[in-house]
């Protein structure tokens, strides 16, 4: 899958009505602030706020060749509507709902770790487990019904055929559509690259990888609380990261244009850095995703791609010609590029190296590409 070439990697942000969905999103996102306010479908349309990825390698490398300017990577978050039990039946606002979240490559599921009076809560007391099994409950009854779907028009063709494909494609659906009546999400179902090839294009909800940001009180950001607690023991059979956030506190961070003025509001609290940076960071991992930079005197930048992607598809991203006309790469480690001050320096210690087509690039790779069209 290559959809990031075409288009900025998305993140949907999404959680039940008022859990700190938008606040959220106005701690991550660098343009335009969503709307936040205490009432159900505060967010309609989506919200699609684009934010750099902190890299300190960057602005290392930066110091180093002096360019004329600076290109970070970027990402696009997405504040999708706040969901109801009955979504996947269209109560709500459920099928536009359902419709966004098809379209982000990863999900961060926000749940309300805080009690506070004066914010609504339909659901009664806080419970983070049950919060999430909301959501799961909406997202597993959508993909069955599309994977019933494909089974009814599967299942003639594998079983009178005689097709090999098609049998195993059924195979692979019976599962799917078995896992998902349990209350179960397709991405704990363990399937092979060549099964995930027979839903694919169901572009199934519960398949999409997730992050878990446990919205807390002030008083727990560096401990967790309770609730934290008991959402980290609910979703650890799905291996799955719960990051533990103050989003109103990374609102106000995030709103600091002085760095002097944001570092002191960050030691007042005792953090080193924005929980968003731990988020973004968080996403990167979860999508196997890798950086590598190119360091120029009119431009240092970085360049986002898959773990195990080849140096040609690496340089593609650059522009598709690159992947074309590939002949090598010339390769230069981060830590390698630091040690010796520049690029002229890693050459003359013989820590600049020639690399082919088969090249897989590592993160922090410093790269030049030449080619040929």
């Amino acid at each position: 899958m290559r959809k990031f070439l075409e288009m900025a990697l998305q993140v949907g942000i999404v959680g039940l009505p008022n859990v700190g969905k938008s606040t959220l999103f106005n701690a991550v996102s660098n343009s335009a602030k969503a709307q936040a306010s205490n009432y159900r479908f505060c967010t309609i349309e989506p919200n699609v706020g684009q934010v750099d990825v902190p890299d300190e390698r960057l602005a290392k490398l930066a110091d180093l060749v002096k360019p004329d300017r600076i290109v970070p990577t970027t990402i696009e978050f997405v504040d999708i509507a706040g969901l109801v039990k009955g979504a996947s039946k269209g109560e709500g606002l459920g099928n536009k709902f359902l419709a966004n979240i098809r379209e982000v490559d990863a999900i961060v599921h926000v749940i309300r770790c805080f009690e506070d009076e004066n914010i609504l809560r339909e659901e009664g007391v806080i419970n983070p487990v049950s919060d999430k099994e909301i959501i799961d409950t909406e997202l597993q009854l959508k993909d069955l019904e599309s994977v019933e779907r494909k089974v009814a028009r599967t299942e003639k063709m594998a079983k009178t055929g005689g097709d090999a494909k098609a049998k195993a494609e059924f195979e692979v659906l019976k599962r799917c559509q078995e896992h998902l009546e349990k209350g179960r999400n397709i991405r704990e179902l363990g399937l092979s690259k060549e099964e995930r090839v027979a839903i694919a294009d169901l572009f199934l909800l519960t398949e999409k990888p997730v992050l878990y940001v446990a919205n807390v009180d002030e008083a727990s950001i560096h401990t967790g609380n309770k609730f934290s607690e008991a959402l980290r023991e609910g979703v650890k059979a799905e291996n799955a990261e719960v990051i533990i956030m103050n989003n109103s506190i990374e609102a106000q961070i995030s709103e600091m244009e002085d760095p002097a003025d944001k570092e002191l509001f960050l030691s007042e609290y005792g953090l080193t850095e924005p929980g968003l940076n731990r988020l973004i960071r968080s996403a990167y991992n979860l999508l196997s995703l890798i950086t590598y930079f190119t360091a120029g005197v009119q431009e240092v930048r970085a360049w986002t791609i898959h773990r195990g992607w080849k140096a040609p598809q690496a340089a593609s991203v650059i522009h598709t010609d690159f992947e074309k006309g590939f002949i090598k790469a010339e390769v230069i480690a981060y830590d390698d590029y630091v040690k010796y001050g520049s690029e002229s320096g890693a050459r003359d210690n013989g820590r600049l190296r020639i690399e082919g087509k088969e090249y897989l690039v590592a993160d922090g790779d410093v790269m030049h590409f030449r080619f040929n069209v």
